[in-house]
């Protein structure tokens, strides 16, 4: 009995692999021999057909040369943006750094504009709160009469009070009690609480008499009416 040749099918991987054996012919029917013929020829053609399609399957272990220079691209532009990136911050910290330091200088120069500003109006209420001070009782006074809220006018009234009680004499005294000085004060030591040198100093004086006519009577003119009509105050 003649040999046939016969074919399997395996499937590997999804391919299908044909090999050519020797027994029974799958393909043709009995007595078939030109069947048998065809089927090992087509045995054959799948077999190296099959191994095209797994030559052509398998994947390249070696990166394409397109796909190494866009990658070097991405490598470099990335390093762009951070050196771009990186010479912004340094730009900014060194912004930053010198506004600090004007800002600094500014503080700096107003707080020395202040605190000379402070120092030219202490030294001018001081002065002015000396001038107060300076010249005759009667002027001493006058000037010290908006320190009560009291006008000029007030004073035409302390001038004739305190002329009737002692001629504005700072050391004078009433020979029938101890009311002393300016204000006839009594007794005189009661001035001893606005300064040691009450005796012999007219602002010392005139300091006691105008807070007690402002804290008794108001203003030099309501204490002059009372004077007037009661004849003290």
């Amino acid at each position: 009995m003649k040999a046939k040749r016969s074919v399997a099918a395996l499937s590997v991987t999804g391919i299908v692999v044909v090999s050519v054996v020797a027994g029974i012919d799958l393909f043709s029917s009995p007595g078939s021999s030109s069947a048998s013929e065809s089927v090992s020829g087509r045995a054959e053609l799948a077999v190296i057909n099959s191994g095209k399609v797994l030559t052509s399957a398998a994947p390249s272990a070696t990166p394409k040369s397109g796909d190494l220079s866009a990658a070097a691209d991405a490598v470099r532009m990335r390093n762009q943006v951070e050196a771009i990136e990186q010479q912004r911050i340094v730009l900014q910290n060194a912004a930053d750094q010198k506004n600090d330091a004007k800002n600094a200088a500014m503080r700096r120069y107003q707080a020395l504009q202040e605190a000379d500003r402070s120092v030219r109006e202490e030294r001018a209420s001081r002065d002015a709160e000396r001038k107060k001070y300076e010249g005759t009782p009667k002027e001493v006074a006058m000037n010290l009469l908006p320190d009560h809220g009291w006008g000029q006018s007030q004073f035409s009234c302390l001038e004739k009070l305190w002329n009737k009680e002692s001629r504005w004499k700072v050391s004078a005294a009433n020979p029938t009690s101890s009311a002393y000085g300016i204000p006839q004060a009594l007794p005189g030591k009661r001035m001893a609480a606005y300064g040691s040198d009450w005796r012999t100093n007219p602002v010392t004086q005139i300091k006691w008499g105008l807070d007690y006519i402002d804290a008794t009577y108001g203003s030099p003119c309501s204490a002059w009416a009372h004077s007037v009509a009661k004849n003290w105050y």
